[in-house]
């Protein structure tokens, strides 16, 4: 029983820290490709630069630290409950990181104006992809 609780000590920090690479990787594919398409037929010059840094500004708030809480509470949950469900970690890890923008809102204190669904797809399948690779390496055995 001892080893066992110190294997899940070693195994869950691991698998939530690959499963979270797995959701960067994705996130930064899909929303590279959303980007491109977006700006595919804006003409050059200072405008598009600025629509860049508009992009870059917008994506270091949504990397706040407020952004780990609800995949954190989603893997603890499920750790504490021995939840081994790959519904259970693939739904709640597009939950988990298509709720940022919402929470990234409340703690900048926006005008309360909601993002883009674009924004909002490409996090969900993020987290899709980031629950799946927990709910292979860690979740499956809790």
């Amino acid at each position: 029983m001892f080893w066992r609780t110190v294997g899940r000590l070693i195994l869950v920090p691991i698998a939530f820290l690959l499963a979270a690479i797995a959701s960067v990787a994705v996130a930064l594919s899909l929303g590279l490709e959303r980007l491109t398409h977006a700006m595919a037929g804006s003409p050059d010059g200072p405008e598009r630069i600025e629509a860049y840094l508009d992009i870059v500004v917008s994506g270091i708030g949504l990397m706040a630290g407020v952004s780990i809480v609800p995949a954190l509470a989603v893997v603890v949950v499920g750790e504490v409950a021995g939840i081994r469900s790959w519904l259970y970690y693939v739904i709640g890890g597009g939950l988990a990181l298509a709720s940022i923008p919402f929470l990234a809102g409340l703690t900048q204190g926006t005008d309360g104006t909601l993002p883009p669904a674009a924004l909002w797809q490409v996090l969900a399948t993020a987290g899709f992809a980031g629950g799946l690779v927990y709910w292979a390496l860690a979740g499956r055995r809790a």
